[in-house]
């Protein structure tokens, strides 16, 4: 994973966030009898090229965890215990990693190991298996069977993508035919060959791709080759934030007049500000605001949405992203798991997570998937949303089914997986 959104760069563009580390710090904890405490880990970057993915989730868990702890924490055994966020620094490099993994294990004793995936997650999956510790990761391409304590809770990625474009093939007709850029790795890879499958399930055809490398800085080139081409949607996959803001502006700039859809549209404030609310109209993506009317109903499973997404924006001013919920929904699911199994041992909550039927997904109900991809069922997948801007805020028009779409359609993901090359155990 390449982004370069670095720590400096992301508290830079989101004033005030440095203030708000102080004034998290500040704030009084609960007093629990005896001083019971459950430690979580969070390893994942926080400085570095990836820490636009991982500072934020940071923000998330710690804005979760004062949460609980104001609700008088997790209650196990008859018993109230606070809990405690330890956070360690891999700097999505996997030497680092594999350092805090013994650290958050062997010194802190933590009961369970946020990661953001890919490159560090590799690094420590056969330790962490090893010591039987229940492991999160927001890339599902990381489970395997080999693994049995990796989950991926709450992020289903490059799958959910599909149902913004089932989206478009059920309500804008006009559109035929599509262009697809992204950067040229496992990410943008594994997504790609999605919005391909989802784009033929969709009858709408892809008549121009361009995979970009890292060492690439100007995207004017990139945008032109796909605007020339004429087509109704474009999409920059699952670019990176930077990118995605690089690419959108380029699409401004040059005049582009059709519809993008997306994976992420972090930080939207800051793009609109580069473009135009009119510009910005009816782009599609993947993630909302915990703050839609959707997200406070009966059929969503993340507690107090609307006043987490309060709290983080009141700290954090503008710096809301794809992950600043997603590892606070990932403690919500395994938070269920303790209650069920009585216990905060890994190994016995990790049985109890796969025991949840349904998986109380932050979206909704979901079920355990994943043995046709990766030969064990270790990714919650149910519903996720489409999100649309209109009129400058993000709105949730659906909920899609990403289950019932890969049910009837996987052998068609497959299909793309295999033909760009990404691992799959079909």
């Amino acid at each position: 994973m390449k982004s370069n959104m670095t720590r400096r760069n992301f508290l830079a563009g989101t004033g005030g966030v440095a203030a708000g580390i102080t004034a998290l710090g500040a704030t009084p904890s609960k007093v629990f009898a005896g001083e019971n405490t459950v430690k979580i880990g969070f390893l994942a970057a926080l400085t570095g090229d990836a820490a636009g993915w991982g500072l934020p989730g940071l923000y998330g868990v710690e804005i979760w965890a004062e949460q609980v702890n104001a609700a008088g924490g997790i209650e196990m055994g008859g018993d109230k215990y606070r809990v405690e966020i330890i956070s360690y620094d891999d700097e999505f490099d996997a030497i680092k990693a594999t350092v805090g993994a013994k650290k958050l294990i062997f010194e802190d004793e933590v009961s369970i190991v946020l990661m953001l995936g890919i490159t560090p997650v590799q690094a420590v999956k056969d330790f962490m298996t090893r010591n039987k510790m229940i492991v999160t990761t927001l890339v599902p391409t990381d489970i395997s069977a080999d693994a049995p304590y990796l989950f991926a809770l709450s992020e289903v990625h490059p799958f959910y993508n599909v149902t913004a474009v089932d989206w478009i093939g059920r309500n804008m007709p006009n559109i035929k035919t599509a262009a697809i850029a992204t950067q040229n790795d496992e990410l943008g890879l594994s997504s790609q060959a999605t919005y391909r499958a989802a784009f033929e399930v969709a009858g709408i055809e892809v008549i121009e791709e361009n995979l970009f490398g890292f060492e690439v800085t100007d995207f004017a080139p990139v945008v032109s080759k796909l605007i020339a081409a004429n087509p109704d949607v474009i999409t920059w996959d699952t670019a990176y934030p930077d990118y995605v803001n690089l690419l959108t502006e380029q699409a401004y700039l040059q005049g582009y007049k059709g519809t993008i859809v997306n994976c992420t549209l972090d930080q939207y404030e800051h793009i609109l500000g580069k473009t135009s609310k009119d510009f910005m109209e009816g782009f599609l993506w993947q993630f909302p605001d915990l703050d839609d009317p959707i997200m406070q109903g009966g059929d969503t499973h993340f507690d107090n949405a609307a006043a987490f997404y309060k709290t983080y924006s009141e700290r954090y001013p503008g710096a809301w992203t794809a992950v600043s919920w997603e590892y606070a929904a990932s403690l919500e699911m395994w938070k269920t798991a303790v209650g069920k199994a009585g216990t905060f041992d890994p190994p016995t909550v990790s049985d109890a997570l796969r025991g949840l039927s349904p998986v109380p997904h932050a979206f909704g109900d979901a079920e355990w998937w994943g043995e046709s991809f990766f030969g064990i069922n270790s990714a919650a997948l149910g519903k996720w949303p489409v999100v649309q801007m209109q009129n400058g805020k993000a709105v949730i028009v659906e909920m899609g089914d990403v289950r019932a779409w890969m049910d009837k359609h996987g052998d068609v993901l497959i299909k793309h997986f295999k033909a760009l090359g990404v691992p799959t155990s079909a």
